[in-house]
C-alpha cells in the first residue's frame, strides 16, 4: 500500500473521531437544552398554581372570611331607629371591635334577638353598659340614679317595660332602644330584653345607602 493511501486512510481516521466529538457534544449539549426547557416548564407551573392558590385565597376571603369575621353590609328592616336611619338603608357593619370590649353608649349595633341561630337581626342604640343599673322614669333614662343626657329619641318614651324598676345589667349585657322610641321593640320588652354580647353582630359604622346620605353614622 502506498505512502499516500496510508494518509488517506490515517486522515479519514481522525475525521471520525472529529465527527464522533462533535456528535457527543451536540448531544451533550440538546441534553442540557432539553434538561433547562423541562425546569422552565415545571417553574412556570409551579408559578401558575402558586397564582391559582393566591387567587383562591382571596375570592374566600372576600366571600367568606370578610363578611363572617370582619365587616358585612346590613339591611335597616322597619323605622324602630327614625330619625337617624330608616327603612331599607343599607350600613356597613364592622365585627372585629366588639370583641374586644370597645362598644360603648349610643353606638349602634346589629344583634339576633334569639340567638345567632335564628335568622332576625335588629339594629339598636347602646343606652346601658355591663354592670349598670337602668330605670325608666317619666320618659327619662336613669343610670345608676343619675338622668341620662342624650337626645336621640325621637319621641318622649311613655313605655317603660322591664326598666319601670331598677334593672341592673350583668356581665357582657347591654340595654339597647330604638331611637323611636313609640315604635321600637327593644330591651323594655321582656321578649327581647338585655342583649347579651355573645348575640352581638357587629357596630354599625357607615351608611352606604341612598348614596346621598353617605357616611358614618352617628
Amino acid at each position: 500500500m502506498s505512502e499516500e493511501n496510508n494518509k488517506d486512510e490515517f486522515v479519514s481516521s481522525e475525521e471520525k473521531e472529529d465527527m464522533a466529538i462533535d456528535y457527543d457534544k451536540n448531544n451533550i449539549n440538546y441534553t442540557a437544552e432539553s434538561t433547562k426547557d423541562k425546569k422552565d416548564i415545571k417553574k412556570k407551573v409551579r408559578t401558575i398554581l402558586i397564582d391559582i392558590l393566591i387567587y383562591a385565597a382571596i375570592i374566600y376571603s372576600c366571600l367568606y372570611l370578610i363578611p363572617t369575621y370582619v365587616i358585612q353590609r346590613t339591611v335597616v328592616d322597619g323605622p324602630s331607629m327614625e330619625n337617624t336611619l330608616h327603612n331599607e338603608e343599607q350600613l356597613m357593619v364592622e365585627k372585629v371591635s366588639y370583641h374586644f370590649d370597645a362598644l360603648g353608649r349610643f353606638d349602634i349595633i346589629v344583634f339576633y334577638p334569639y340567638g345567632r341561630k335564628m335568622e332576625e337581626y335588629y339594629v339598636k342604640r347602646i343606652i346601658g353598659l355591663p354592670g349598670e343599673t337602668i330605670q325608666i322614669i317619666d320618659s327619662d333614662i336613669y343610670i345608676n340614679g343619675e338622668v341620662l343626657n342624650e337626645n336621640y329619641g325621637k319621641d318622649p318614651i311613655t313605655y317603660a317595660g322591664i326598666a319601670a324598676e331598677p334593672l341592673t345589667l350583668g356581665e357582657d349585657e347591654y340595654f339597647v332602644m330604638g331611637d323611636n322610641r313609640e315604635v321600637s321593640f327593644d330591651s323594655r320588652y321582656e321578649e327581647v330584653g338585655v342583649v347579651n354580647k355573645r348575640n352581638i353582630g357587629g357596630k354599625a359604622l357607615l351608611r352606604i345607602w341612598p348614596f346621598a346620605k353617605f357616611g358614618l353614622i352617628d
